[in-house]
Order: structure tokens, then sequence, then C-alpha cells
């Protein structure tokens, strides 16, 4: 099922889990200012724009474990569904040093329309998914960039984020590293980022959860994103057949 604000695929599969992927293009809709944020075509690439590779992931993931994905349609730049509507990073200016020409002058009227349009269309999709499933165990993917500018190169190759509800999460992290990969334990970032997708649609609801992170340059190609899916899925099942969640 697509929309202008998201993308469900899978919607009839089986699985617990709801896997999610809030920043899976660098899409800037027609109606906002042209389809244009008055960024250059390398920028519009970069992860300001968007969670390079973190898509074709969370679609491996998705078929893999059997259950739905539920994506956007548009970019993190015209409004950031990995926020709550009171956040102020919600609408970006300025992002990693660079400016955002589009939001420059954007007021309460686009805010409300970008709100209306696509990032309430897009949280009732995983809101409805999530309330299809038994016992529904939610799963974000995301990519981080190698380096922010000006600040030193993140050696994680995989980050496993969460709030106070660690149940699933803390055994992630330990079956990751036993993997050998080098896994990030709330790090580069924190899971507490409250309203944000993970809080609205588990948390709160008392759901198992897990927010999971990938190196942008080991996800670069199609290939790269489906080794990683492969290598997740069974893991990430595995724990949670072996837990009481």
């Amino acid at each position: 099922m697509s929309d202008d604000a998201f993308n469900i695929e899978g919607a009839d599969r089986p699985g617990r889990w709801v896997v999610t992927c809030d920043h899976a293009t660098n899409i800037v809709p027609d109606w906002v200012n042209g389809g244009d944020l008055g960024l250059p075509t390398a920028d519009m690439g970069r992860h300001i724009a968007y969670d390079i590779g973190a898509l074709g992931v969370a679609r491996g993931l998705g078929a893999a474990l059997d259950s739905p994905v539920v994506s956007s349609r548009f970019s993190r730049l015209v409004i950031d569904p990995n926020r709550g509507e009171q956040d102020p990073t919600l609408l970006m200016r300025l992002y990693d040093g660079t400016l955002i020409p589009g939001n420059r002058h954007a007021d309460e009227g686009d805010l409300t329309t970008r709100l209306e349009r696509l990032y309430r269309p897009y949280h009732d999709a995983i809101a409805r998914t999530v309330e299809s499933r038994d016992r529904p165990v939610y799963c974000a993917i995301h990519s981080f960039t190698p380096q922010l500018r000006g600040r030193p190169l993140r050696p994680w190759e995989i980050a496993v984020l969460y709030a106070e509800d660690a149940r699933l999460a803390a055994s992630v992290v330990q079956a990751c590293r036993e993997e050998g990969w080098l896994t990030g334990d709330n790090q580069p970032y924190t899971g507490k980022l409250p309203a944000d997708s993970v809080d609205r649609h588990a948390i709160q609801r008392g759901h198992p959860n897990i927010l999971i992170e990938l190196r942008q340059d080991l996800i670069e190609t199609p290939e790269q994103q489906a080794d990683w899916a492969g290598r997740l899925a069974p893991l990430l099942q595995r724990v949670l057949d072996a837990s009481t969640l």
C-alpha cells in the first residue's frame, strides 16, 4: 500500500515484527517549494536528507521476518517524522553545517501543511500496522554517517538504541557483540528521545522495541543492504524467541 506520505510493504505478513524506516528517502513533494529545498543534488544525497541504505535493510528485514515494513516517502528535511510535533528540530533550517534554503522562511502555515499531509498520515499508517499485530514488536531501522563535520570518525558498525525499556535491546547488543560486530550501546545517539517514533508507537504502549542504526558506508549498495538484513534477521528472531516477550 502506498500513499504520498508512506509505503506499507507486506501488510498481510503474519510476523509479530513491525519494521519502520522513518528516514527512508530524500523525496521533496512537488507542493513543497516546487519540489526543491534549494540544495544542490550532492547535498540531497547526503545523510542530512535521508538515512542512506536504511530502506533496503528495512525491506530485507521485513521479508526475512515475514513482517510488514512501513516507510516514509518524504525527506527528513521537509519534516522529520522521528520527532515529536513540538520538537524544535521538527523542521530544520540548519543541519550539520548546511543551511536549508527552502526552510529558511517556512512559517506556521507551512509547518501545519506538512504535518497534515505527510507527518500525521505516516504515523497513522504505523499506528494501524502496530494495532494489526498480535503482541507486536517494534523495530526501527536508521543509519548514521561515519563522520559529522568537524567531529571524530565513528567506529561503530551497528548501534542499538533504547530508552527505559531495554528488554529487547540489551540482549540484541550482547548478540551483536558475540557476532564480532563493533556495536554501539546507545551510541552514537541515545534512544531517549521523547515523542519520537519508537516512544510514540511502542514505549507508550508497552510494546517491546528496538532502534537499530547501521553505519552508512557499510550499507551503500543493495548487496550490502541485503547482507546486513540477512545477518540481522535471524539474530533478532533468535533473541526474541529466547525471551519471554
